[in-house]
This record gives structure tokens, C-alpha cells and sequence, in this order.
């Protein structure tokens, strides 16, 4: 359980993708300094680019941070995605999302908590659209191990089903949020413990699950919502 969610193949800036060259040096910063407190001039720097050029692309540092919020819920969704395509069962593969989960939130804690945390959070509580659809992508890996029988029986995922969905959704997040969150902040561990005290939580977690799954009242979402 090495890998993290932040690009491992920096590429140069070319004329014309000024807006992947500045998310990609903030993607770099933040993986480096474990820390949100840049500034666009130094990723521009970073760049190779004016100090002017990012706000051709980004109105400002908060838009900026959605954008890097969103790829790094789309590398999550990848790492997921490869860490179930030689697997055939459905709870392996729900087991192996659990895991690519808790790895990349602990070996990138920065980019994990500006993707679940609250800065990017406005007045109304709604998150940047364009991060509401990569996590709504990411999501629906979960849903379709869940559907195929993860949880020991094959649910259909139709409108009828929605609450039951979002209940085991709820309680795997939970478990997996929490996880990550204790093993970042050394509340738990050793760090090389981690493969196994993910593994303990996450079969109990599973185990539990194909047991009951709770029932979440009506009217809650499990989020971010696609539409506020």
C-alpha cells in the first residue's frame, strides 16, 4: 500500500494547456508542504509562466483548489478502478477500493482533506460543481460492487433501493473516513500496521454490512449532492 493520490508524471508545460500546467504544480506543492498555504505566484513560478497567467484560468486561489480537489478525486477513482480489474468477486473489489481509499488519504493527507474537508465549502455548504461530479464518479464505483453483491446478496440498483444504497455507502465511508483520518494523524498505528488495521476494519465493516444495512431516514443524502 504505496501509492498516494498526487501525479507521479509531472509533465512540461506546453502553450496552450496553461490550465493543467498550474493544477499540476499545485497538485506538486501541495504533496511536497502538505499544506494549502501557496500562493498562485509561486505555482506560476512553478510553472514556468507569468505571475499573471493562472488568473486567465482560474478567478481565484478557491477555484484553483476545486480544480485540484476534482483530479484528485479522479486519480482516487483510477487507483480504485485498477485495483479491482483482476478481481472478480465483489466484495474483493469493494475490499480492494477500501484499501486504495484508505492509502492514497494517508500518503497525501493535504490533497485527502481538501477533497472530504471543509475549505472548499461555501455559505450554503455546497461544494465547487466540478468537484461534485468527479466525486459523484468516484461514488459510483462503490455502488456498482455493492449492486453486483459485495455485501452477500445482489442489489438492484434502481430508484426503490436509493436509501438502502446510501445507508451501506454511509456506514463503509464512515469506517473508511475515519481510518484514513486516525492513520494520517498517527492516532493510530504503527504506519507499517496500516495494510493490516485497514484489513481488520474494513472484513468487520463488510461482515456487519451483510448483516444489516441501516436505514437512513428519508431526505438525507450521501454526498457531495450533483445538485444543491
Amino acid at each position: 500500500m504505496t501509492q498516494d493520490i498526487s501525479p507521479k508524471d509531472p509533465r512540461p508545460y506546453h502553450h496552450g494547456d496553461l490550465h493543467r500546467a498550474i493544477v499540476e504544480a499545485a497538485l506538486d506543492v501541495l504533496s511536497e508542504s502538505q499544506s494549502t498555504e501557496f500562493s498562485l505566484r509561486e505555482l506560476a513560478r512553478r510553472a514556468g509562466v507569468s505571475h499573471n497567467a493562472p488568473y486567465k484560468h482560474f478567478a481565484d486561489k478557491r477555484e484553483l483548489l476545486a480544480a485540484v480537489s476534482a483530479v484528485g478525486f479522479e486519480l482516487l477513482a483510477k487507483r480504485m478502478a485498477e485495483a479491482t480489474k483482476e478481481l472478480d468477486s465483489p466484495r474483493e473489489r469493494l475490499a480492494a477500493m477500501a484499501r486504495a481509499y484508505v492509502c492514497g488519504g494517508v500518503n497525501n493527507p493535504a490533497l485527502y482533506r481538501l477533497m472530504f474537508g471543509g475549505y472548499l465549502g461555501g455559505q450554503d455548504d455546497g461544494r465547487p460543481a466540478i468537484e461534485r461530479t468527479a466525486a459523484y464518479n468516484m461514488k459510483a464505483l462503490i455502488v456498482d460492487a455493492i449492486s453486483d453483491g459485495a455485501l452477500g446478496r445482489p442489489i438492484a440498483d434502481v430508484e426503490a433501493n436509493t436509501r438502502m444504497f446510501d445507508g451501506a455507502i454511509l456506514v463503509f465511508w464512515s469506517q473508511m473516513h475515519g481510518l484514513t483520518l486516525l492513520l494520517a494523524d498517527r492516532l493510530v498505528g504503527p504506519s507499517d500496521k496500516m495494510e493490516q488495521l485497514t484489513e481488520a476494519v474494513l472484513q468487520g465493516m463488510l461482515d456487519g454490512l451483510a448483516n444489516c444495512i441501516p436505514a437512513i431516514p428519508s431526505g438525507v443524502w450521501v454526498g457531495p449532492p450533483l445538485a444543491e
